[in-house]
């Protein structure tokens, strides 16, 4: 199992932002931020001398905290960068049931929707527990929208415009055809008048 690292972590509640600004020059080590539009923890940051046209330079490396790629990018070090929002809950493991883990937070809530993790964790963490040993398990909630729901999100405003766009011509084709209604009985004559 890796080492438990003590990391400071940003909260947010449902409707914050999903990120918030933060000066590079802020930015630390084994923090986290948000790299070509996906979360991720800095693994190495250096900064160049400032330059004579211009700021500092922060070169960061990053890894996706859910996909594991590395990601880099330099930023001038008085500019912001957008930081992902990451709540950190503890839970003690109370069981261990048909594969998913049944967890209790402080105030007794309990919470039965996490599956045992695969591999070398999930059999350490299953004997640990087998033996008797109290377990505290630390779930940190990242909220971002990957570019996928952006692109969603995107489609749907997008569509809601095509529908007021479709509205808005059928409100000018009902007043144009009242607005016909009303000039042509005084000039329509009947077939018989014209004969």
């Amino acid at each position: 199992m890796t080492e438990m690292e003590d990391t400071h972590f940003e909260t947010a509640d449902s409707g914050a932002s999903q990120t918030f600004p933060m000066q590079c020059s802020a930015l630390r080590k084994n923090g986290h931020v948000m790299l070509k539009g996906r979360p991720c923890k800095i693994v190495e940051m250096s900064t160049s001398k400032t330059g004579k046209h211009g700021h500092a330079k922060v070169h960061m490396v990053g890894i996706d905290i859910f996909t594991g790629k590395k990601y880099e990018d330099i930023c001038p070090s008085t500019h912001n960068m957008d930081v992902p929002n990451v709540k950190r809950e503890d839970y003690q493991l109370t069981d261990i049931d048909d594969g998913f883990l049944v967890l209790m937070s402080d105030n007794g809530d309990l919470r039965e929707d996490l599956k045992i993790p695969d591999g070398e964790l999930g059999t350490q963490l299953r004997s640990e527990f087998d033996s008797g040993k109290e377990i505290v398990v630390s779930i940190c909630v990242i909220d971002v929208a990957t570019e996928r729901e952006r692109e969603r999100e995107r489609e749907r405003e997008r569509e809601r415009e095509r529908e007021r766009e479709r509205e808005r011509e059928i409100i000018a084709s009902v007043s144009r055809s009242v607005l016909i209604k009303r000039i042509i009985p005084s000039f329509y004559f009947p077939p018989s008048a014209l004969s």
